[in-house]
């Protein structure tokens, strides 16, 4: 873990433990509904500030409380065009599979790339201390990720290329050897 990760990730850590003292609390506003109030936002006395934890202007944490729930929105790093497509596809290669997280939400909030709802529900049936450790690991390994499918990336876009360039050259160096005009049969044309 480099050095600049670790005091980010201590950071969110200790945000997120304090945010989820959550506890079940009905609707104010409709009888025997439990909803989580970080989505409803129906009453403003039962929401907390919330918190953006930043490593950089591209990296950054967006943690929202209420008194039943909340809400984790993460935006990954993209230095560049290739790391933008992958995260894109990757997170919706994950919020597709969204059912099988319980926390996960399908959509991510505007300006983030994936978002965690955490309900009281949540943390009736699992342990906090787990919850967080999952949302930290998963932001460690999702960088982790995305540099291997980069690279992964470059290295097959490398490998494209070549056998290209080396076919190219090939028949050139054919067409060259064989002085033979260049001319595309319709024969072959017409299926």
């Amino acid at each position: 873990m480099s050095a600049t990760l670790r005091p980010y990730l201590n950071a969110v850590r200790a945000t997120l433990t304090a945010a989820l003292c959550v506890q079940n609390f009905d609707s104010q506003v409709v009888e025997r509904h439990n909803k989580p109030e970080v989505e409803v936002r129906s009453s403003k006395e039962l929401l907390l500030n919330p918190v953006v934890i930043s490593r950089n202007e591209k990296e950054r944490v967006l943690i929202e409380g209420s008194v039943n729930s909340v809400r984790v929105s993460i935006a990954i790093k993209q230095a560049d065009e290739i790391e933008k497509l992958l995260c894109h596809k990757f997170m919706r290669f994950m919020a597709m599979r969204a059912e099988n997280f319980s926390i996960m939400r399908r959509k991510p909030i505007e300006g983030y790339d994936i978002s965690f709802l955490i309900t009281n529900f949540n943390t009736e049936q699992m342990y906090k201390h787990k919850l967080v450790d999952f949302v930290i690991s998963f932001m460690e390994e999702i960088d982790k990720e995305i540099s291997d499918m980069k690279l992964t990336l470059n290295a097959r876009a490398r490998i494209c290329a070549e056998e290209f360039l080396k076919k190219a050259s090939l028949i050139k160096q054919d067409k060259i050897n064989q002085r033979i005009p260049v001319k595309i049969s319709t024969s072959l044309l017409q299926f």
